[in-house]
């Protein structure tokens, strides 16, 4: 992972989140939108980045989505990893992050948020920690506090969970 700001004190930050916000194209996915010739919409998710979304959740961290496309794939990807928090159809993801903060009675610097373009920038500026992948719009990987080693839906949120999880001294539960 690459830190843009001291890795201690992204390290302490991580150690305080208690809910991590994915967008999912360019985040979960490799941000390509396939479509079939009968005009079906496909989407590529990684195994690793499953896993180390529900060990989160087993930890019990909230794992959330605000996304600005809607998609029967991204819902029936959310229920089979057991997140709950999808907010599809989101274009202003900040109104979306609010709803969020009120539902789940958190605070900004609880959470932590994944994004890759300029539509995240309004909640990657806001929240306690913010993160983005390496094929991210540079305005957006310039700024976040880290930036993944692995590529967007091939291990990215994996990186990032497994890295919140060490903070937070939960690792060790999962490595057994």
């Amino acid at each position: 992972m690459r830190f843009n700001t001291e890795e201690d004190k992204i390290r302490a930050l991580a150690s305080q989140i208690s809910v991590l916000l994915l967008d999912v194209d360019g985040v979960l996915t490799d941000g390509k939108l396939l479509f079939s010739s009968s005009g079906e919409e496909l989407k590529a998710f990684c195994s690793l980045d499953g896993h180390g979304i529900k060990m989160l959740l087993r930890a019990g961290l909230q794992v959330g989505i605000i996304t600005g496309r809607t998609s029967t794939i991204v819902e029936n990807r959310c229920r089979d990893l057991g997140i709950t928090l999808v907010l599809q159809g989101q274009e202003d993801k900040a109104a979306a992050l609010q709803s969020i903060l009120t539902a789940q009675n958190v605070s900004l610097q609880r959470v932590a948020y994944v994004g890759d373009d300029l539509p995240d920038w309004p909640v990657l500026e806001q929240v306690g920690l913010s993160f983005s992948v390496p094929s991210g719009h540079p305005f957006v990987t310039k700024r976040v506090a880290a930036v993944a080693d692995f590529p967007a839906g091939g291990g990215a949120v994996r990186e990032i969970c497994d890295f919140l999880l060490e903070a937070q001294g939960s690792e060790a539960d999962y490595l057994a």
